[in-house]
């Protein structure tokens, strides 16, 4: 059977933070701010929420409505047809998992302070062969009662384990906040966050993540915004309250050190009377996932690759291998999918796996 891009349905997943508004938007819905922040694309990975009475058993996993009716779940697609949707390469490398996963986030209010594990600390801590470095695109963004959209992203003062430790003991969100830059953004940004670095999003930050697909993250605040007590799995993902530590990076950067090494300057790739390649993110930077932007004008071939991907329509519409698209939508592109057209006025993200 030829392989065809997929289009998933909308994936909202629930998060300790608010937001979710200009996800609406974008969508061209009424909306408002809730627990439903993020829409995870094409993804294969399960969150890792609390017990909620109202939780799916596969929460954050992607569907995919069948011609018949009924849906199904992108994983079970995928491993019915490994060879065919993940490519043979990509197997005997990584396995029979897509290998990296893309979300829309929304964010109202201020994340926790938070951090992930790179390789070293998910494999020793984890037993995981992936960790949770990631980059964020950033879409478009709100003033918050009267910040201007910003992120938190490494310290800026020398700061010892002990320290963050005294910090997070007496729960002083301040003072765990004070030790980091605050970084405006605008549309148009791209930061990647590397395993290890301290970071939160801002409020009023709109943008699409690629990371490692893995739900690891090991959270500074034990509360929600509320003031309600989260879980204390929810801080040390399950490896306690000491070894959280362990994943941390402890390296001091001055401003100008930390965007040469974390802010990332798109490249024009390729360019034609009817499309325009930007490469985001490259495989040089890091091996765990690539980023490109697609603006159409017109028509274009997708040729075979022979790697699958997922594309994220972010502005205007068509249709991409026949299927009609807006934007808001997502698409599964099958490594061993047959050459598609892509016709239209629109802007794509495409999201590759590891190299």
């Amino acid at each position: 059977m030829e392989l065809k891009p997929i289009k998933m349905l909308e994936n909202r997943v629930w998060r300790i933070y608010l937001g979710g508004k200009l996800l609406d938007d974008l969508r061209g819905k009424d909306g408002e701010d809730g627990y439903f922040p993020e829409d995870w694309l094409a993804s294969v990975v399960t969150a890792t929420n609390p017990p909620r009475d109202d939780a799916p058993e596969r929460e954050g996993q992607s569907r995919v409505e069948t011609a018949d009716g009924p849906t199904v779940y992108l994983k079970d697609l995928i491993d019915e047809n490994p060879e065919g949707f993940l490519g043979r390469g990509h197997i005997e490398k990584f396995g029979i998992n897509f290998g990296v996963l893309t979300k829309f986030l929304d964010s109202a209010e201020r994340l926790p302070i938070q951090v992930h594990p790179d390789k070293k600390a998910a494999r020793e801590l984890f037993n995981s062969d992936y960790g949770k470095t990631e980059a964020w695109y950033i879409l478009g963004g709100r003033e918050i009662n009267g910040e201007q959209p910003h992120i938190l992203l490494g310290f800026k003062e020398d700061v010892t384990k002990e320290r963050l430790r005294e910090l997070f003991d007496r729960q002083d969100i301040k003072g765990m906040a004070e030790l980091m830059h605050k970084i405006p953004v605008k549309p148009g940004d791209v930061f990647i966050i590397e395993g290890g670095t301290p970071h939160a999003i801002g409020p009023g930050c709109f943008l699409l993540e690629i990371q490692e697909p893995t739900d690891y993250t090991i959270s500074l605040e034990k509360c929600n915004t509320l003031g309600e007590r989260m879980p204390d799995f929810m801080c040390h993902m399950g490896i306690g309250f000491d070894k959280m530590f362990d994943c941390f990076h402890y390296t001091k950067h001055t401003e100008a050190e930390l965007l040469a090494k974390f802010k990332l300057i798109p490249k024009e790739q390729a360019q034609a009377d009817r499309f325009r390649v930007t490469n985001l993110i490259s495989y040089e930077r890091t091996p765990c996932f690539a980023l490109n932007r697609i603006d159409v004008f017109g028509k274009m071939t997708r040729v075979c690759t022979g790697k699958p991907s997922a594309y994220a329509v972010t502005a205007g519409g068509g249709t991409i291998g026949g299927v009609n698209v807006r934007r808001g939508d997502c698409l599964f592109i099958p490594a061993m999918a047959a050459d598609f057209s892509v016709e239209g006025e629109m802007t794509i993200i495409e999201c590759l796996p590891p190299c």
